[in-house]
Order: C-alpha cells, then sequence, then structure tokens
C-alpha cells in the first residue's frame, strides 16, 4: 500500500498584511524559523511520503511563489488550480491525481500554513489514521485537544472509542461563539478540526459518488492520466465552490477522529506568531530590535531586521516591510482583511 499526500496551498495573504500579499500567502512566509511554513510541511514528510507522491496545489497568483520556495521539489507535482473552487473541488483533483497513479492508494490531505514542531509525534499520529482508515473502511480527520474555547476554529464531538486514541465522529461543528465554544471545552469531548483527513482511495471515491456526484466525475476524468491535463482545463472551473466539510464529511457515514499527538499551531495572527518572537520585560514581542520607553505589550515586526522605536504607546502591532508599514492596536487585527481591501491595487 502507497501513501500519497495533498498539500493545499492556496490563501488569499490578508490576515498578515503587509508582509503577506495575494501572491505571497502565509504559507509562503518566514514567520516562526528560517523556512516558510510550506517548505516545513513538506519537509514534516521526509521519511514517511516520497517527494514524487506528494501533490502541492496552489492557484495561479501564488504559482510562482510556491515554485520558488519549492526549488528541488519535482516540478509536476506542483498545480495550479485555473480558479478558485473552494476546498471541495480542490480535495477531488488531488483525489484523481492519486487515483491516475494508484487506485487503492491510501492519502494524506494537510493544509500548508501550519506550525507543528514533533515531526515524530506527527508522523505516528498519520500512521494510526492510515491503519484506522484502511480497516474501518472510513473517513479520518486528526483532532487537536482544544488549548483554549477559541471561536475561530471549527469542533469535532467524539462519539465511542474504537481504539487508543480513535474514535467515531458524532458531528461537525462550524466555529461557534465565545459561549459554546467554552461549553465544548467543559464537555471535554471536542476537538478542534485541524483541515487533516486520511482516507484510502476507494472510500473517498465512493463518497463524493455519493453525496457530491458533480465531483465523483470529475475525479472519474482526472483518474486516467492522459486526460488529467484536460480535465483540469475544462471542467474544474466550472465544479461547485462548496467546503469539502459541506460537501462530503458531514454527510459520509464512517468518519473517525484521531487525535493527534503533536503539538499544533494555527497561527492565523500576528498574536499568534507573536508567541514565537523574544520579548522584553515590558512584553514588547519581536522580530527585531526595540528600542522601547513608557511602551509595553507590543507586537513589533520589521521584513530587514532594523530597529523600531516604541514611545508611550501600548498593545500595538506595528509591522514594516519595503513598501508598506502596518500600524494597529492588537485587537482591532480582526479587521486587517477589511484594511487591506482599500488599500492601492498595488499594495494588496
Amino acid at each position: 500500500m502507497e501513501l500519497y499526500a495533498l498539500v493545499l496551498a492556496g490563501g488569499s495573504g490578508e490576515r498578515f498584511w503587509p508582509l503577506s500579499r495575494r501572491a505571497l500567502p502565509k504559507q509562503l512566509l518566514r514567520l516562526v524559523s528560517g523556512r516558510s511554513l510550506l517548505e516545513e510541511t513538506i519537509g514534516r514528510l521526509d521519511g514517511l511520503i516520497a517527494r514524487e507522491r506528494i501533490l502541492v496545489l496552489t492557484n495561479v497568483e501564488q504559482e510562482k511563489g510556491v515554485r520558488s520556495a519549492l526549488g528541488q521539489f519535482p516540478a509536476g507535482n506542483i498545480i495550479a488550480e485555473p480558479a478558485k473552487r473552494d476546498t471541495a473541488a480542490a480535495v477531488a483533483l488531488g483525489v484523481g491525481w492519486v487515483a491516475a497513479r494508484d487506485h487503492n492508494a491510501a492519502m494524506v490531505v494537510l493544509p500548508a500554513d501550519h506550525v507543528i514542531n514533533d515531526t515524530a509525534g506527527f508522523q505516528k499520529t498519520i500512521g494510526v489514521a492510515v491503519g484506522a482508515a484502511r480497516d474501518k473502511n472510513a473517513l479520518v480527520t486528526v483532532g487537536i485537544k482544544p488549548a483554549s474555547a477559541n471561536p475561530g476554529f471549527g469542533y469535532i464531538e467524539l462519539g465511542e472509542p474504537l481504539a487508543e486514541g480513535v474514535h467515531r465522529v458524532v458531528r461537525f461543528r462550524e466555529k461557534p461563539n465565545v459561549e459554546l465554544a467554552e461549553s465544548f471545552v467543559r464537555a471535554g469531548n471536542f476537538r478542534w478540526n485541524a483541515g487533516m483527513f486520511v482516507w484510502m482511495v476507494p472510500t473517498i471515491v465512493t463518497e463524493f459518488n455519493r453525496h457530491a456526484p458533480e465531483l465523483g466525475r470529475f475525479i472519474a476524468l482526472c483518474s486516467a492520466r492522459a486526460r488529467f491535463e484536460k480535465a483540469l482545463r475544462d471542467k474544474f472551473t466550472k465544479l461547485p465552490k462548496i467546503s469539502f466539510d459541506y460537501a462530503v464529511m458531514e454527510h459520509a457515514e464512517h468518519v473517525l477522529v484521531v487525535e493527534a499527538q503533536f503539538d499544533w499551531d494555527d497561527v492565523g495572527s500576528w498574536q499568534a506568531v507573536a508567541r514565537y518572537f523574544e520579548k522584553d520585560a515590558q512584553g514588547n514581542a519581536s522580530n527585531c530590535p526595540v528600542t522601547a520607553l513608557n511602551a509595553g505589550e507590543n507586537i513589533v515586526f520589521d521584513e530587514a531586521g532594523g530597529n523600531i522605536a516604541l514611545l508611550g504607546v501600548n498593545n500595538l502591532i506595528v509591522v514594516r516591510t519595503g513598501d508598506a508599514v502596518l500600524v494597529c492596536h492588537r485587537h482591532h487585527a480582526e479587521k486587517i482583511k477589511k484594511l487591506v481591501a482599500k488599500l492601492p491595487e498595488k499594495l494588496q
């Protein structure tokens, strides 16, 4: 049994403006190490999945950046979607690509923009998930034990245990309000949905055919290598724009969750990234030298590593790149997307 991977490397590039742009989304940024999050994701698969069996799926705007970041990666294994069609179409494309190589393979789907430091624990968890997918003929997702009642994540409700660390899924819960998220954490049987999936190709093809037949037909077209390029060119842009969770996962009968045996961070905002920066005595977190007077709890990032001086300000996010500067209150960081929409096109 061969194991393949689909790495989803799209994104809008808004939350980390001005460092991120449309052509430079989060996964292409070097936020917490000397490598981009995409490079870290691919590196995490070393020893588990050969690079020839990894497909990186991006979009036309970001293809150049992805290819640049993955210079030693098989060029033919990087594919740019001709249009953004949401995750159901992306997963269907990946399933078709794998099926064209091995109709009976196991497959893992991974986002490209998460921080995971425990590679051994990650690979062990994927191994458990592959075993569960094979033995139970099920779709398997990876659940993260909540570190807080975060309303920004989807949640998975755990059902009966089938083996150590493996449970049936009762249901998926979309991003809840704070009160509901707190009740999930108190209950103890909810996990964050990390957007990682494992299955056998025949199982996922059956589920697409059953719950999203148009996408199932697209997989069938892609599953012959000779027709793959034509299907991508002629059919992909016409596929329904729907998330994979809505199209398939919430309707499938046999869905399991494997509990993560590794650390995990979505790093979805400047506040989250600041956890990886050095802090001074006033709580200023930065990736560069900071001179501060009567200033505290600020987040500072300078692309060139220059010195930033802060005087009499608190709770700000200050980000400087070669062509732009962001200054905002850290409690308004969720509105950066709205700010980006007002910027000149060349800065978006």
